[in-house]
């Protein structure tokens, strides 16, 4: 049996795990690319909110970093073009009327044309390019090899007094309140974890001018209980897996949210082996992409996450079988096969598996017996006996 926990292993700089993260590069550029919007948005939406937005003051928006690049679970595509790396920056309007069902009705449709509108104007500046067309976002083509996405949400104003409020008093006791650094400003704008956690009347605006209910924190606050639970070997198998579904789906295939829900759902931590622990999420997606995906304390269990057709969910599935017989046929290979081992990771995750034999080891079975529960075992039964 083979080891292959160090071809995947992110600190190896040729490793796989390695390969997936964003360069330092790619990272900075996004980063000043999504301050360059917000410091924009920031100014152009404030001057509007009376004469566009109908509002009775000027309001200052907020803005907040979302989705894999709030969690450090961005990775590079497996196929350029079309896959893109994406980041998701919310925009948070404060909304100083707020009716029953949420903000004004008209307001849906004017703020996300006055968003627009105020992006064409930075797009022709930055030569970026605007996608228009989606019905929850507005994308912003930073990069050939990135873009950022910015859905437009709304909640009651005296909200975000509260959460002012709480991030001054956190930023006096010296808390830092974002484990990444991505160049967040407080006092330009952005929202910050804890304070974050405390909204909870958020609508989403559309570009057909209606509101949805919404709770992006939902989902990342899940995830985050799960990491905590199962340390980071979670995060760093949904990259993983992440990167198996670009390989084999140019376009399409489960959804990043739909993997890491499915994955934690019945993730089984495996310290010091992420090929094993990589095995047992792809033989749990073998049977879990058959159906649907839900989580109760995600929504009550409302939404199926997994958006699949039928015909399609049974070609993920079985994809997902597949890969989960590769690593195991690879581990099973002898010491002296180890190329036919990383030849079987290489069909199921493409060229970024390493071609370094010395990145093998032998297994020797006691990571197998460390990783395994110790079971209660029963006491004897001592019977009575009599001497003489």
């Amino acid at each position: 049996m083979l080891k292959l926990h160090k071809l995947f292993a992110e600190k190896i700089s040729h490793a796989f795990g390695h390969q997936l993260k964003p360069t330092d590069e790619q990272r900075a550029h996004l980063v000043s690319c999504k301050n360059k919007i917000r410091d924009h948005l920031r100014k152009g939406i404030e001057a509007a909110t009376v004469s566009q937005l109908g509002m009775d003051r000027r309001v200052t928006p907020r803005f907040r970093t979302q989705g894999s690049w709030s969690y450090g679970t961005c990775v590079q595509p497996a196929q350029h073009p079309p896959q893109e790396m994406d980041w998701d920056f919310g925009v948070y309007l404060p909304v100083t009327v707020w009716e029953d069902n949420g903000p004004p009705h008209v307001m849906a449709k004017l703020y996300f044309q006055l968003v627009e509108q105020l992006l064409q104007g930075l797009c022709a500046q930055e030569k970026w390019g605007l996608i228009s067309g989606k019905d929850t976002c507005i994308r912003v083509k930073i990069a050939t090899w990135a873009h950022i996405d910015l859905p437009l949400y709304a909640a009651p104003e005296s909200q975000f007094v509260q959460i002012v409020e709480k991030a001054l008093a956190l930023t006096a006791q010296g808390i830092t309140m974002d484990s990444i650094d991505l160049s967040e400003s407080f006092a330009g704008g952005e929202l910050q974890r804890q304070a974050w956690e405390d909204m909870d009347s958020i609508m989403l605006a559309t570009r057909s001018g209606e509101w949805k209910e919404s709770d992006p924190e939902a989902v990342t606050r899940w995830l985050k209980d799960r990491i905590a639970e199962h340390d980071d070997q979670l995060a760093r198998v949904w990259r993983y897996l992440k990167a198996w579904r670009d390989f084999h789906w140019k376009d399409g295939g489960p959804s990043s949210v739909c993997l890491m829900i499915a994955i934690a759902q019945n993730f089984q931590r495996q310290p010091g082996r992420d090929d094993l622990a990589i095995e047992k999420a792809a033989e749990h997606l073998a049977t879990a992409l058959r159906f649907e995906i839900r989580e109760a304390a995600i929504d009550g269990r409302s939404e199926d996450f997994n958006r699949l057709d039928p015909i399609a969910r049974e070609v993920a599935a079985q994809k997902a079988m597949e890969l989960q017989n590769s690593i195991f046929q690879a581990r099973t290979w002898h010491f002296g096969f180890k190329s036919n081992a990383i030849s079987a990771l290489r069909q199921a995750f493409g060229q970024r598996i390493p071609d370094d034999q010395n990145l093998i080891e032998q297994d020797t079975g006691a990571d197998a017996i460390r990783n395994t529960d110790a079971s209660q075992v029963k006491r004897p039964v001592v019977v009575a006996t009599q001497a003489g």
